[in-house]
């Protein structure tokens, strides 16, 4: 888990920010502060009341609190409105299991398996049969085991089925059937759907992906007479709402490459290993799809400083995601490996030596012709008089492109409460934007408060310097 401190201060930066109160939530149970555990998950709630892992570990909590019938149901809840969320099956298998209800325990494990392979639990599965659950529910019509070992054919058998321990034996094959690494692809892997004309200025930075990544993907061959490989690690570093994502998924559009993102949520996991295994998948699923781009958010809660973590299984994680970097001579070739993050001097030291997160590209706001073409952009499609994007562009200085989005955002809304008494469509006016450029703030400049701090003051090896050359400070 990432440092309990660290991602304080990131939801401080970015308060409404999901995935990091649900990173949060994790770091706080696993030093088993409960309220604050709980707090963390139910302020994820306010903002999305059905998101299934919040609901799922406050239930754990609750169980943790001695409130197991609790507990219960609202998994019950949980798995009504989100039938196919496994680790809700899961952790309601166990509550089954100690409250001695083995037959429900059974039915609840062989759901959570079926959903999602991965989740087997060999330990949980013989007290479960220890206990008298052997018969699971019968199979859907629709749904047809495919199993790979005994242990993986047992998620359905006969009644008359017999079993012994030999089926847990250390030789049983690991990993999840053929149809789960499918299931894996289906989920992440994507079609790049843009490339550089997609994306309003950035000229500066669009040369510098070019220069660092995409020349060498596009001449492969020229590139191994040198002794380079195309892919490795690039940290794409900036204030947010500047269009890390959004250059991140162009730059698969213009090689023609798979394009992976993946979620903090999709990788941390409350148990033990789980975590690894998962990230190890995502992996060994770029390689297979290469030439591909695998794209990681917010890279500084998965990849943050060990030295400032408490317990262990951060600092596995982290291993763990610096030897998927490294791979064989051959592995990772064809892989490019995309981090974005908004605190780069919270990264591990590790992740910046040759050879991972070697190359840093500074994505900074939108300079004024940057700005102009992204009010374009987002004009395009809508009902606009009058606009005057170069006019408006100069109102917008330090704006990201997420704070243009909040002026439009806004003054479309305005427009749009005006349509709906009249009954007819109100254009939105350029003095209607410029009337809203007063009420949004730019959301950057709190950002480079922090930044110059550090790039004055910890800025040895020069990773910051462009950041120095954007503030017009001199090294």
């Amino acid at each position: 888990m990432a440092d309990i401190d660290s991602l304080k201060q990131a939801l401080a930066v970015s308060p409404d920010n999901v995935l990091l109160m649900l990173l949060l939530g994790d770091a706080l149970l696993e030093q088993f502060s409960l309220e604050e555990a709980r707090q963390q998950f139910e302020n994820v709630l306010q903002l999305e009341p059905a998101n299934a892992v919040a609901k799922t570990q406050v239930a754990q909590i609750l169980d943790l609190s001695g409130k197991s019938s609790e507990a219960i149901v609202r998994l019950e809840q949980v798995s009504g409105e989100s039938p196919n969320f496994a680790p809700a099956w899961l952790l309601r298998a166990k509550l089954a299991l100690n409250e001695n209800n083995s037959t429900e325990a059974r039915e609840c494990y062989d759901k959570a398996i079926t959903l999602d392979a991965a989740m087997s639990d060999i330990d949980l599965l013989k007290r479960i049969r220890q206990a008298g659950g052997r018969t699971p529910t019968p199979p859907p019509e629709n749904i047809q085991p495919q199993a790979t070992s005994d242990f993986q054919a047992g998620a359905y058998f006969d009644p008359d089925f017999e079993e012994d321990d030999d089926e847990f034996d250390d030789s049983t094959p690991f990993g999840p059937p053929p149809s789960a690494a499918s299931e894996l692809e289906m989920d992440f892997v994507q079609k790049a759907d843009t490339d550089f004309t997609k994306v309003g200025g950035m000229e500066c930075v669009k040369e510098d992906i070019r220069m660092k990544i995409l020349y060498p993907m596009e001449n492969k061959e020229l590139f191994e007479a040198y002794g380079k490989k195309a892919g490795g690690g690039v940290l794409l570093y900036g204030p947010p709402g500047c269009g890390k994502t959004l250059i991140s998924r162009a730059t698969a559009g213009e090689i023609n490459a798979k394009f992976m993102s993946v979620g903090l949520h999709q990788i941390l996991d409350m148990w033990i290993g789980k975590s690894e295994e998962k990230l190890h998948e995502i992996f060994e699923l770029a390689r297979r799809n290469a030439p591909s781009v695998l794209f990681f958010d917010e890279v500084d809660a998965l990849a943050a400083d060990r030295k400032d973590m408490r317990t262990s299984a951060g600092r596995t994680l982290i291993n763990q995601f610096l030897a998927e970097m490294d791979g064989r001579q051959d592995e990772n070739d064809g892989v490019l490996i995309l981090g974005a993050t908004n605190a780069p001097w919270h990264l591990d030291s590790a992740f910046l030596r040759p050879g991972r997160f070697d190359r840093l590209i500074f994505v900074p706001p939108p300079d004024e012709p940057a700005r102009a073409e992204i009010i374009k952009i987002m004009g395009e499609g809508k009902p606009l008089a009058g606009l005057d994007a170069a006019a408006l562009a100069k109102r917008l200085k330090d704006f990201s492109g997420a704070d243009i989005k909040a002026v439009f955002d806004q003054a479309i809304e305005a427009s749009l409460a005006e349509a709906m008494k009249s009954g007819k469509i109100v254009p939105v006016t350029q003095r209607q934007l410029v009337k809203t450029t007063k009420k949004v703030k730019p959301s950057t400049l709190k950002w480079f408060e922090s930044a110059k701090n550090y790039a004055i003051y910890a800025n040895q090896s020069g990773f910051y310097d462009d950041v120095l050359e954007h503030l017009g400070i001199q090294k």
